[in-house]
């Protein structure tokens, strides 16, 4: 039958949507003091209304040259930043949650200490990047409620691993440098010197379309003080 033929996924793709992703947080422990939002345009006058603080960014695009983008960062970057895992096969479409778990716990939001994200923040804080993407898979609570949350979109998820064509890193600033954290890399990679992460990730995301690696089908987001 044709239900045989859809390949299961252990992880199935998150829609790139802020409601999505902000409900999915939520329930998982972050602070309903903190909220992910959109970023319509690049234009300073859109930029304006997002609402400060704005502490990390989600992104996900289409990568063209994906094993030039998979080689960069460094494992020996990891000290630089609170949190980095990395991601594997059975991690399949995990790479949204992902972003937004680099997003949080390297920000200064309050997450709830017995939550599935705070015992997630507790229980690997002493891991290594693997380590804790092997936590992640094997924690079935999280894994509830990510199924859960993908079933929530209304574009029409894909569902063979051919049909996903989009990525999401996330884009934090670290004393004064843009690292991308994506656990698909050899490790967090470090950009440039900068101090506003919304700006700095629209300058690097501009970059990489001017010079063809990825396409112009993307989406940001924000994670942000909530309205």
């Amino acid at each position: 039958s044709m239900e045989n033929q859809k390949q299961n996924f252990h992880w199935p793709p998150l829609e790139s949507n802020p409601d999505i992703f902000t409900a999915y947080l939520h329930k998982i422990g972050l602070s309903s003091s903190t909220a992910v939002g959109e970023v319509f345009g690049f234009d300073e006058e859109l930029l304006a209304f997002l609402p400060q603080p704005i502490h990390a960014v989600i992104v996900n695009m289409k990568r063209l040259k994906k094993d030039e983008d998979r080689s960069r960062g460094d494992e020996s970057n990891v000290g630089m930043v609170d949190f980095y895992m990395k991601q594997t096969g059975t991690l399949d479409n995990a790479c949204g949650i992902i972003a937004a778990i680099h997003c949080v716990l390297n920000s200064e939001v309050e997450i709830v200490t017995d939550s599935v994200l705070g015992k997630f923040k507790t229980s690997t804080k002493n891991m290594t990047p693997m380590e804790r993407c092997i936590a992640l898979e094997k924690n079935v609570d999280f894994k509830q409620a990510h199924t859960k949350s993908a079933k929530e979109g209304s574009t029409n998820i894909p569902d063979t691993q051919a049909g996903v064509e989009h990525h999401f890193v996330a884009f934090i600033v670290k004393n004064g440098t843009l690292i991308e954290l994506d656990g698909t890399k050899q490790g967090p990679h470090l950009i440039c010197e900068c101090h506003d992460v919304l700006r700095g990730s629209i300058q690097e995301i501009k970059r990489r379309l001017s010079e063809g690696e990825i396409t112009d089908s993307l989406s940001m987001m924000t994670l942000n003080a909530a309205l």
